[in-house]
């Protein structure tokens, strides 16, 4: 598969000349890059800067074996960097040319960004770069409030930007479908104990800067309940309320399943989460169907023979305020960049 280039957005430009932007000034986009969404916060990735570019690799070393054995997650994740990447560079006034894995699709190197300084950004990619920071994943409901108008709409235009298709799942028979997938994809992982160890592996306290936060004087017991206990009933009970409640619930699709389908799947989504958190609105992941092999074709029926990547649920949060998941030090995902030829 050929690497594929990426074109930027279009509208009215005020032309600059280029200017090698520098590795500090590349240095400080990773750390809005780190911002992505990522499975279980496994935050799967590491970054070369160089003068003028910077390469997204992804790292295998943090790979979910269990959950994602074919590293389709990990590369979404990988996916939803290269964009928030893009985004940022943009707010920041710069033009990012990316090229979307330059290796093919078995190498590391999930894009290559050569990066300028270039025209004036404009409003809509000054208020998603401003949502990077913005940015959270829900775990919990969402409020009454209604979504804003229009936004679902805008939200379909952003996945079809990147190379996806945001299937709406907001009527009542399909919701229900969905719902009984949601449920059924809990009760199988639950039930399998290496899938438990694996979770619970990644619950960490907020110190450590990735996985899923618990307190730090619980941590020890949360983790011997999850990983020796089957949850499932509980969760999966909770989960199916969710995707009742939720005020829009949308699964991210693609025509076809291979690594630069999951790489545009990872953009796309994030392109949406932006676009909705620009807008007040936040969402929550429901990928049980997705990860689990069983329910994968009966998912892609409701997807009209789409291949779903994610579910999300998007709705106004209870709180405006709601704290950030951790990040890794910057300095841990960043490495200088050979010179190429």
């Amino acid at each position: 598969m050929p690497a594929t280039a990426l074109p930027r957005d279009a509208g009215h430009m005020r032309v600059v000349p280029d200017v090698i932007p520098g590795p500090e000034r590349l240095t400080g986009l990773v750390s809005q890059a780190v911002r992505a969404p990522s499975s279980h916060n496994t935050q799967p990735w590491h970054f070369a800067v160089g003068d003028d570019a910077i390469d997204v690799f992804a790292d295998r070393t943090r790979s979910l074996p269990v959950t994602d054995p074919w590293d389709r997650e990990l590369t979404i994740s990988c996916g939803a960097a290269v964009l928030t990447l893009r985004t940022a560079a943009r707010g920041a006034g710069l033009r990012a040319e990316t090229v979307v894995l330059p290796d093919g699709p078995d190498g590391d190197r999930i894009a290559e960004l050569r990066l300028t300084t270039a025209e004036d950004a404009t409003i809509g990619e000054r208020q998603r770069a401003a949502a990077i920071e913005m940015r959270r994943t829900l775990r919990g409901p969402f409020s009454d409030a209604p979504m804003p108008a229009g936004l679902t709409a805008a939200m379909a235009d952003a996945a079809g930007r990147e190379g996806a298709t945001a299937v709406p799942v907001d009527d009542g028979e399909q919701r229900a479908a969905l719902g009984e997938l949601v449920r059924e994809g809990d009760a199988v992982q639950f039930h399998d104990p290496h899938w438990r160890r694996e979770l619970a592996s990644w619950l960490h306290p907020r110190r450590r800067g990735d996985g899923l936060v618990v307190p730090p004087g619980t941590g020890v017991l949360t983790r011997a309940v999850v990983g020796g206990a089957n949850l499932g009933g509980f969760v999966a009970a909770r989960d199916a309320s969710l995707v009742e409640a939720a005020q829009h619930v949308v699964m991210v699709c693609t025509v076809d399943d291979e690594p630069l389908d999951w790489v545009r799947a990872g953009m796309a989504v994030q392109r949406m989460l932006l676009v909705a958190a620009a807008d007040g609105v936040q969402a929550g992941f429901l990928n049980q169907p997705c990860q689990v092999a069983v329910l994968r074709p009966r998912l892609r029926l409701l997807a009209g023979g789409l291949t779903p990547q994610l579910v999300l649920r998007f709705g106004v949060p209870q709180s405006a305020h709601a704290e950030p998941t951790p990040r890794r030090p910057v300095a841990d995902v960043v490495e200088r960049r050979p010179a190429r030829i």
